[in-house]
């Protein structure tokens, strides 16, 4: 065939074919072979071409992390009544003070204050000041490092949760689970590289958004593993499909691997419902041993609180995301809170109510995953997140009451394992916890540190989408959050 001449139309429309071919996995590749020949400054792209596009790939450079654990507490928890002490606020109950808050019920230049409703102490060798609230996870905060000027761009629910998610307040974009998917594989192939597990009162807002693939293959996105009952939904293969039927289908792609480059499509398809089915009938054997605790010692299952309804659920599933993280699963998310106003961290109303009904069923069950994880020797290579879509405001939302409207420009998160340093706290928020005033820190810069601490380059690792190099922390600069990292 006569070579196309350089520019044509032709020649480019082969070349735009070869780089899209497989949702932009030639890019992908090529992007590789060029990174690991020194093109770049750091590999582009994590991915390398595979059979499995789950398998394991080699990361950016030598990891601290292996898993991520991210216990998410939806609705938004006060980060002034849990790890952010304000002794100045301490009988100002009920005075009214010019502050600009901005939340669901909009901007506001003052309000009444609502002091802590819960006595701090402190504890361990760097003297953390903690609330009554946590009074177990107290005991490991040399362990932990607390972001106290987190920063997001929304102070709603919705476009909160995607940020805190995905990077991004709209959707259509990759959680961050996915990105990890994307960029490591996983060692498991017989399991998910991304599972989620929701409340038991339900979903938070935006549902699937929240843990889906966007414009990557929906081989990246997260899978909902239930604590209880059939753990993975939906896993059954079509009636009449069976693995000789399956080798049937492989059979056939070697015959149309032969035909014209007309019958790519139909190539791609029957691979990617073979690949479908062949992954799900590993995960109907082997996600129901995963989350089996029948293995599990009495002293353990105290631990977590799992004989006690108050924490049984929530320590249920801390059990099973440890038990995730020790056969390989790459990213794991807890969900505290679900569906809509008490039954999350959304204390608008009385905030004593909620947070008491919420921090009590998750203070044993997250202590007793750092104990656990620490005395098998998975801390140092699982990286446990805390934290929700945003904080609570210093003053009440409405004219009686206790409760907290949201709070975006100023929060806490906190960060343990997986080579984070403890006993440290970074940043600060105003003497009211109102805003952050001292080394404010962007989502994107957690998400930045995520990535590194797993062997990532959040400012390289990238898929092509729509003309650009997508990524997790957008198209400028970000720096992880060096101040935490061992």
């Amino acid at each position: 065939m006569k070579q196309a001449p350089k520019g044509s139309f032709c020649g480019r429309v082969r070349r735009e074919f070869l780089w899209q071919t497989g949702a932009g996995f030639g890019s992908v590749a090529l992007s590789s072979m060029l990174g690991r020949d020194g093109f770049f400054s750091s590999t582009a792209a994590a991915a390398s071409p595979s059979s499995n596009p789950l398998a394991a790939k080699p990361p950016h450079f030598a990891p601290k992390a292996k898993s991520i654990i991210f216990l998410f507490m939806y609705g938004g928890p006060s980060h002034i009544d849990t790890f952010d002490y304000k002794p100045n606020m301490i009988g100002m109950d009920g005075k009214t003070v010019n502050v600009s808050t901005f939340g669901r019920g909009g901007h506001r230049d003052g309000g009444r204050i609502v002091e802590p409703r819960w006595k701090f102490k402190q504890y361990g060798e760097c003297g953390k000041w903690v609330s009554d609230l946590f009074p177990n996870v107290a005991q490991h905060v040399d362990d932990i490092a607390f972001l106290s000027s987190m920063t997001a761009d929304s102070p709603i629910h919705g476009s909160a949760m995607l940020m805190m998610n995905s990077g991004k307040i709209l959707s259509g974009a990759p959680a961050l689970g996915s990105w990890v998917n994307y960029g490591l594989g996983s060692v498991n192939e017989n399991l998910p590289g991304f599972v989620v597990m929701l409340d038991p009162t339900g979903g938070p807002i935006s549902g699937a958004k929240n843990w889906s693939s966007g414009y990557m293959p929906a081989t990246y996105q997260g899978t909902v593993l239930r604590s209880k009952g059939n753990p993975i939904l939906d896993l059954q293969v079509p009636e009449g499909t069976t693995r000789d039927v399956q080798r049937e289908m492989l059979d056939s792609i070697a015959a149309i691997n032969g035909r014209h480059a007309q019958h790519q499509r139909e190539n791609d398809a029957l691979a990617a419902r073979i690949s479908s089915y062949e992954l799900a009938y590993k995960m109907q054997e082997h996600a129901p041993e995963a989350v089996d605790m029948s293995t599990e010692d009495t002293e353990t299952l105290e631990l977590y609180g799992v004989n006690n309804p108050k924490t049984e659920d929530f320590g249920r599933r801390c059990i099973i995301a440890r038990r995730l993280v020790e056969r390989g699963v790459r990213c794991v998310q807890l969900y505290s809170g679900g569906a809509h106003n008490d039954d999350n961290w959304d204390a608008h109303g009385d905030l004593e109510k909620n947070h008491n009904k919420h921090a009590g069923a998750t203070d044993q069950p997250v202590a007793a995953l750092l104990q656990d994880l620490k005395r098998r020797g998975l801390l140092d290579s699982t990286l446990v997140v805390w934290g929700g879509e945003f904080g609570r405001q210093p003053t009440a939302e409405y004219a009686e009451g206790s409760g907290r409207d949201h709070n975006s420009f100023g929060f806490t998160m906190w960060m343990a394992g997986g080579g984070i340093k403890g006993g440290v706290t970074v940043g600060a928020t105003d003497e009211l916890g109102s805003t952050a005033v001292e080394k404010p820190m962007h989502v994107k810069r957690l998400h930045a540190t995520i990535l590194q601490q797993l062997g990532l380059d959040p400012n390289h690792l990238s898929y092509f989408y729509s003309g650009l190099d997508q990524k997790l922390v957008g198209v400028e600069h970000v720096s992880p959050i060096q101040e935490v990292i061992a």
